[in-house]
């Protein structure tokens, strides 16, 4: 009994490193939301160019998505994780002491690459560590302390930006890093004594071209990262750069105000995910709960974007959006059902490589729509966009909804079984 115990709080201790992990991840993943002009002053840049020095973040994300799930599989958590948090702060402190545009890139490039393995590491500990049964709920307790890093990324960001500079405090989230790769080594370990007699959870069983090809054949491998694409993508574009600028213009309110505001998002979002993966457990139905998650999402941001809401209304809208939204987590819990346990880390690292996809090439869009529509306008050497121009631009962002609400369509519900141990390629 008492070792159950060990091993259980050992369990949640690992859970929290790792879910520390993906806090960090967004706060760095959204904080080019509160610098907008900064960084365009900073390096004389123009929406495109910012665009594209946010997604660069992604661009590597997307690289490194299958290579992370495959080197986690084969060599564990420990070892990965540990490098990837060390790559992650190594690329802010870059990011900080850049002097050019191509420095900063290379800096948000090391970061993203980093993040790479955050949810992947997460997810596959949880599969290692707790029961098969527990997997929803605690993907959605994952996120929702990463979606509480994605609110430090905004408001708390900005307020630390103030006192200090852009670059200082990035800094210092940089050596943050450092320290939780230092603690992660020391602490975590891969795989629960109780799981270790498991033959389909063994790494040394994984095979790099043969997993590949078992889950790139599996239909519903593409239909659920598709939909996560699609779903996601809002998310990424209006919480993650776009939306601090727009709610600034939009509903005049101060810079620090609008990441107070949007920062909302995140925090429906960390209040909804284990709400939504209990939900879908309890109902035995995850395509319903996805479905209608998904629908109310499309109503919330068509709402802020095109109705010129009260701040109230506002406040509320962008609560039950990022509420609404987190309901897409439930495909990460559905893929992770499909394929056998070793393949974990893998079938989500596909899964996440779509939704990198889609923050890779959906923030410069948005930026060369933005910079069609610019009507000439600065503040402080850095592009001023209309409110037109910014409801011309995220036109792209309901049409994702929809398309992702088609998509359920060809999903098949799992009823929360998973598959059945098969013979390893």
């Amino acid at each position: 009994m008492k070792t159950r115990i060990s091993e259980s709080l050992h369990a949640w201790i690992l859970w929290l490193l790792s879910a520390i992990f993906m806090f960090y991840k967004y706060a760095l993943e959204v904080s080019p939301s509160v610098m907008t002009t900064t960084l365009m002053r900073a390096f004389h840049i123009n929406g495109t160019q910012l665009g594209n020095l946010a997604a660069c973040y992604f661009y590597s994300y997307l690289l490194f998505q299958i290579p992370a799930g495959l080197l986690l599989d084969k060599y564990g958590p420990r070892i990965i994780t540990t490098i990837a948090i060390g790559c992650c702060a190594l690329g802010s402190i870059i990011f900080a002491r850049s002097e050019t545009f191509l420095m900063a890139f290379v800096g948000r490039f090391l970061t993203g690459a980093g993040a790479a393995f955050a949810a992947i590491s997460c997810l596959k500990l949880i599969a290692n560590w707790f029961s098969y049964k527990r997997f929803a709920f605690m993907a959605g307790l994952m996120m929702t302390v990463a979606m509480l890093g994605a609110v430090g990324g905004q408001a708390p960001l900005a307020a630390f930006i103030e006192r200090l500079n852009w670059r200082s405090a990035m800094e210092i989230i940089g050596i943050a890093g450092l320290i939780l790769g230092i603690l992660f080594w020391l602490i975590v370990r891969d795989i629960a004594s109780s799981h270790k007699q498991d033959k389909h959870m063994a790494p040394a069983k994984v095979k790099f071209v043969p997993t590949l090809k078992k889950i790139f054949s599996h239909p519903q491998s593409w239909f659920l990262s598709i939909f996560s694409g699609f779903a996601f993508g809002p998310v990424m574009v209006f919480g993650g750069l776009w939306g601090v600028s727009f709610l600034s213009e939009a509903y005049q309110l101060t810079h620090h105000t609008a990441a107070q505001y949007l920062s909302l998002i995140f925090i429906g979002f960390a209040v909804g995910a284990p709400i939504f993966g209990w939900l879908s457990d309890y109902l035995g139905n995850r395509r319903l709960v996805m479905f209608w998650g998904t629908f109310a999402s499309l109503l919330f941001l068509s709402g802020i974007i095109y109705m010129h809401l009260s701040h109230a209304l506002l406040i509320l809208s962008l609560f039950l959006f990022g509420t609404a939204i987190s309901s897409f987590l439930i495909c990460f819990t559905m893929i992770r059902e499909i394929h056998p346990p070793i393949f974990a880390a893998t079938s989500v690292g596909f899964m996440n490589a779509f939704d990198a996809l889609f923050g890779a090439f959906s923030d410069p869009l948005t930026g060369k729509f933005l910079d069609l529509s610019w009507s000439g306008g600065l503040r402080e050497g850095a592009r001023i966009f209309s409110v037109e121009a910014y409801k011309t631009a995220f036109l792209t962002l309901p049409i994702y909804l929809i398309i992702s609400l088609v998509l359920v369509y060809w999903i098949k519900e799992t009823y929360k079984k998973p598959t059945s141990p098969n013979s390893l390629p």
